[in-house]
């Protein structure tokens, strides 16, 4: 693959990315370069124009809460509110559904979202447009103008591939979302890029073979070899970024494609000459900025001059003291002590623990709500880790191991965060949680948090639904529900919760894992987060997959678990959105966490659903908000 085939030098030096006897080329392809990146900078103002949009469309719903003015303070008062609502449930509509494919070994082909789909199509059509514009002439220079064409196309798309790979970017920034929600969008760029690049290489190759010229340009032209290289090793990490790949060994996944990201730079380097060299500069200028953002956050957070030892037990120069408690052999709960750090529920931070893996740093949501003021200074932090495979499962037969032998549960932790940008979740009347085993980890420390807030919300309502195959799997979260229970009333919210055991084994007592004199009960679980260089093994797809079915049933239920409503069968997931929904007079916001076809379900749950009340199209039913936390390899 080569951009020029005239010269044999090693370093390009002053050579032009084009050298054909019409010297308007070089001009209109750095044209289209720089049409690329200003499309980009377009998309990111639209998104940044509908967050500030929404954001003071938000803080009048919160003032007319609080002043009590009117008595739904989440429906639109004006034609200008009622003009957005009805254009922001179109966009819902359009973009919430999802295809699943429920054939097992296949589910991983399940396509994008339909909001995402769209996006891709646009991206595509102006890859296209720039691949093919203006170059398409059957003259002597033919293949030549097409691969010069799709080689710039190419290096130019590099700079946006290694920044949705950045977990400090600035596109998650401006937009308002956090860096592994646009992980998606790193994958799908990847593969545009790899699709512009083989056009690119197969032109040239092409004139080769009609020239007789294959071997000459192998042997003289180094630049070519280079190519050759970057386009495989591109193509290597394109394969292997598809779920079956990644889920076969992940932790070698993640240490060969950052080796891959780098040596794919290097060669890319050696392959492009000057004039398009600056598009590798500003992806490794993104790469080096990342990187000096999560050292220094990581001896800040994990080094401490002074650790007050007198009132935490746990606080230590270096690191966090980690208790581990086994609940069997499918889940294992960490507490971590003395992090001095605030956080909100729905952020996330990566977990190093170097005696279980020294080169390993995970993903985990941070579940809970921050500590109660005036309790602590200690702040004390509990993962929910579900045993899969790899460190998930040597996490739990060691934290067992030391519990059989009666060793001290303790280990020395490191963390970085917190990462994300969560929706707020006191603008909606409603809210309605729906997880799956540990994606309570997720749900329950927001409706905590939503519960114990002192400031004016416009929550009534809110609806909770936690499903798993097995007891053991939700009754570390049985306590918590009925503190949340007594703690709606107090604030006069009404509660109604759902707990779905679809196995044989039904709950069993909530099992107490904090330190004693621990002021929060947090939890946490091990999420989903792909950036190209770390992703948790977190998928319960066997757990979500019973929630599938249409049907459910009661058990009567007695004594402390009264008012949680218990059913041994797979509960209807659309119809439990629907009943919330029906029973609001504002704007509902659902929140599901789990695996791909319980996050599916809900998806096309939630947009028929609207469509079917005409949300905001005169029949004077009000928006539905569904925000997704789908978690699997």
């Amino acid at each position: 693959m080569s951009m020029i085939g005239r010269d044999d030098m090693d370093d390009m030096g002053d050579m032009p990315m084009e050298n054909i006897n019409d010297e308007n080329w070089p001009v209109t392809n750095r044209a289209y370069a720089k049409g690329y990146w200003y499309f980009i900078a377009a998309a990111v103002a639209l998104f940044l124009v509908i967050r500030t949009i929404n954001f003071a469309l938000n803080w009048s719903r919160l003032r007319k809460a609080k002043s009590q003015s009117v008595h739904i303070p989440t429906k639109p008062t004006n034609r200008f509110t009622q003009t957005w609502a009805t254009l922001t449930a179109l966009c819902r509509e359009i973009s919430y559904p999802q295809f699943y494919i429920p054939i097992r070994g296949l589910s991983w082909m399940t396509p994008p979202p339909m909001g995402r789909i769209f996006i891709i199509f646009v991206y595509w059509a102006v890859v296209a447009y720039m691949m093919a514009k203006d170059v398409v002439r059957y003259d002597i220079n033919y293949y030549e103008r097409i691969g010069y064409r799709n080689a710039w196309v190419t290096v130019t798309q590099v700079p946006l591939l290694y920044l949705l790979a950045s977990r400090t970017n600035v596109i998650a920034l401006v937009t308002g979302t956090s860096y592994e929600r646009l992980n998606w969008l790193h994958r799908w760029v990847a593969r545009t890029m790899f699709v512009s690049a083989t056009c690119h290489g197969w032109f040239f190759w092409t004139e080769w073979v009609r020239g007789d010229m294959v071997d000459l340009e192998l042997s003289m032209m180094r630049m070519v070899r280079y190519g050759l290289g970057a386009w495989g090793i591109l193509l290597w990490m394109v394969v292997t970024s598809f779920k079956p790949f990644r889920s076969m060994a992940y932790e070698f996944f993640v240490i060969q494609h950052v080796l891959a990201a780098v040596v794919f730079l290097w060669t890319i380097y050696r392959h492009v000459p000057v004039g398009g060299r600056y598009n590798v500069w500003f992806a490794i200028a993104s790469i080096c900025f990342d990187r000096a953002f999560r050292l220094g956050l990581l001896f800040w957070q994990n080094v401490k001059l002074r650790p007050n030892r007198t009132c935490c037990e746990g606080a230590q120069w270096i690191g966090h003291l980690t208790k581990l408690s086994p609940i069997g052999e499918s889940t294992t709960v960490l507490t971590i002590k003395d992090v001095h750090f605030k956080w909100s529920p729905g952020q996330h931070l990566y977990l190093w623990l170097p005696r279980m893996a020294l080169f390993e740093a995970h993903p985990y949501t941070i579940a809970s709500a921050h500590q109660v003021p005036d309790t602590c200074i200690c702040n004390s932090i509990q993962l929910v880790v579900r045993s899969h495979s790899g460190f998930s499962k040597r996490l739990n037969k060691f934290a067992r191991k030391l519990e059989e032998s009666g060793k001290k549960q303790t280990l020395t932790a490191f963390v970085v965060g917190p990462y994300g940008n969560p929706p707020r979740w006191d603008i909606f009347e409603t809210l309605v949680f729906i997880s799956a085993s540990t994606g309570a980890s997720y749900t329950l420390p927001v409706l905590e948090n939503v519960l114990k807030s002192t400031a004016k919300s416009c929550i009534k309502r809110v609806d909770f639904l936690l499903a798993a195959k097995q007891g053991e799997e939700i009754s570390f979260y049985h306590e918590r529900l009925h503190e949340a229970i007594e703690e709606a009333k107090s604030v006069g919210v009404e509660l109604s919760v759902h707990i779905a055991v679809t196995g044989d084994r039904q709950p069993e007592p909530a099992v107490t894992t904090s330190f004693p004199e621990s002021s929060t009960s947090s939890a946490n679980h091990e999420k989903k987060v792909i950036d190209g260089e770390t992703q948790a093994a977190a998928n319960v797809e066997g757990v979500a997959q019973p929630l599938m079915n249409q049907s459910s049933s009661r058990v009567p239920s007695t004594g402390s678990d009264s008012h949680i409503q218990h059913l041994t069968s797979r509960p209807d997931v659309a119809g439990f959105i629907k009943t919330a929904v029906e029973a609001t007079g504002g704007e509902t916001g659902v929140v599901v966490c789990g695996g791909q076809s319980l996050v599916a379900k809900v998806r096309t749950s939630v947009a028929k659903l609207s469509d079917e009340r005409a949300v905001h199209k005169g029949t004077g039913a009000q928006g539905i908000y569904l925000h997704v936390e789908e978690y699997c390899f």
